[in-house]
């Protein structure tokens, strides 16, 4: 899939105002500082789509972007915050969870893990979460040009042995590097084809 057009549409963090249309969206989360925006800047080509930040746990809001005038691509705040106050991360679990309990339009969501670290039990419980609630997600193992091939396999091989103790098969998952552009064709030939999928349907 070539990017045409990627542009900013709303930010709230009220999830009755998300775009009202039947346009299918995908969800990118993850912890704080595990660079999604960067990762959403190098999917779409555009290099300051996202609001980037050293700081991490930037991104409070729901954030849509409509790309190529035909999905939404969707900015969700990070769970796991750092430097935010404990009744704003409430607040923020909140409308995550509202978001993906309400939003119909949702397809599938995106969570990024930093893959130089070992499996950290605030991803795996929001994987469980999802699962658990029905909502289908692909994994976006980010950073990988930190890690030697070899380091890269281990790590995928230990999140792999940790999820089939509870899930029937590992989830779908990428492995991406924003600095390399690692793994841009893979996921968007994987939202084109859901995307082709939906119209056939």
């Amino acid at each position: 899939m070539k990017i045409k057009s990627a542009e900013f549409v709303m930010s709230n963090s009220d999830v009755a105002k998300c775009p009202k249309n039947n346009i299918p969206e995908y969800a990118f989360i993850g912890r704080s500082n595990v660079g999604k925006s960067s990762l959403i800047n190098m999917l779409t080509s555009r290099k300051s789509l996202a609001k980037t930040s050293g700081r991490p746990g930037k991104t409070q809001l729901i954030n849509h972007f409509i790309i190529n005038e035909s999905w939404y691509l969707v900015d969700l705040p990070g769970y796991g915050y750092a430097r935010v106050s404990k009744s704003a991360k409430k607040t923020f679990q909140k409308f995550i969870t509202q978001y993906f309990a309400l939003r119909e339009q949702l397809v599938s969501a995106f969570v990024l893990i930093d893959i130089r670290h070992k499996p950290q039990p605030v991803d795996l419980e929001f994987m469980q979460w999802l699962g658990e609630h029905g909502i289908p997600f692909s994994i976006v193992f980010t950073k990988a040009d930190k890690l030697k091939p070899k380091a890269i396999d281990n790590h995928v091989k230990d999140y792999a042995t940790i999820l089939l103790e509870t899930w029937e098969e590992m989830p779908n998952y990428f492995i991406t590097s924003s600095t390399k552009d690692l793994g841009k064709d893979d996921v968007l030939a994987y939202i084109d084809h859901l995307n082709s999928n939906m119209i056939l349907d």
